[in-house]
């Protein structure tokens, strides 16, 4: 699994983690959500220049993975405006260069500007990387798949009958798949549900442990309400439907395609 970061102190957690437990890789950055973390810090500068170190450190010793959360959510400006969010996007852009990293992205309701920022330093961020939890258009895919990224598809991706005409114009290559834990979870409202129930071979069902109230959780048990790890597995029964292959065909791309973006340790 990969272990997000979304700010300076939640990498550091990440990173912990990821050296700890031999199956955890983490990434490093700051979520648009948090830009402000670093505005008001105090001392941006040096924010940033932390940031890098703790990225670096794990880039050497095997436990960061790609350089990321970052990027802008017009959705969400409450967390932080557009102008601060774009001001640490091209900072922490700065130093993906550096770190020569996969990039792992977040875009909601910002494209031409995202684009606009990212799509010239192409040049200086050979290793590409992700874009996660991906809601725009076949356009906007395309247009980025064009450049050599690759698209994230969770529950979050999957909501909408335009959502699901995407997915099935993403080339194979280029799919990753993830759940976001502990959000962007199938909901019984999403379009990707409907499909799943019209699923009639069992190799193409998912079959998730039971969900229990957190209030009685017990070991093997997912926590209801909460997106789980194990979940990506309805994720992968809707994006095989979509693609008309086996659940077992798209496994074995999607995990190609993390390997050679991520570096994970194949024999795993």
């Amino acid at each position: 699994m990969l272990v997000t970061g979304s700010n300076l102190s939640e990498s550091s957690n990440a990173v912990l983690l990821a050296e700890q437990r031999r199956l955890l890789y983490a990434t490093v950055g700051v979520h648009p959500c948090h830009a402000l973390d670093i505005h008001k810090s105090g001392n941006p500068e040096n924010y940033l220049t932390n940031l890098e170190k703790l990225a670096l450190k794990g880039k050497n010793e095997g436990t960061v993975r790609a350089f990321g959360e970052i990027g802008m959510d017009y959705a969400r400006l409450h967390y932080a405006p557009a102008d601060i969010q774009k001001k640490y996007f091209i900072a922490q852009l700065d130093i993906a260069e550096r770190l020569e990293l996969p990039l792992f992205l977040h875009s909601r309701d910002c494209a031409d500007d995202f684009a606009d920022i990212l799509i010239p330093r192409l040049p200086k961020l050979p290793r590409r990387g992700v874009v996660h939890s991906f809601t725009g258009t076949v356009d906007e895919m395309l247009l980025l798949v064009s450049h050599g990224f690759s698209i994230g598809i969770n529950g979050c991706s999957l909501k909408t009958e335009e959502n699901l005409e995407v997915v099935k114009a993403i080339p194979l290559d280029k799919i990753l798949l993830e759940t976001d834990a502990p959000w962007c979870e199938i909901r019984p409202t999403h379009a990707s549900t409907k499909l799943l129930r019209s699923l009639t071979s069992p190799e193409m069902i998912p079959d998730l442990p039971t969900a229990l109230k957190k209030e009685k959780f017990r070991k093997g048990s997912m926590v209801k309400g909460r997106c789980e790890p194990c979940a990506i597995s309805m994720v992968a029964a809707v994006v095989a439907a979509l693609k008309s292959i086996s659940v077992g065909e798209l496994c074995d791309i999607v995990w190609k395609n993390s390997v050679e973006m991520f570096g994970f340790d194949e024999h795993l």
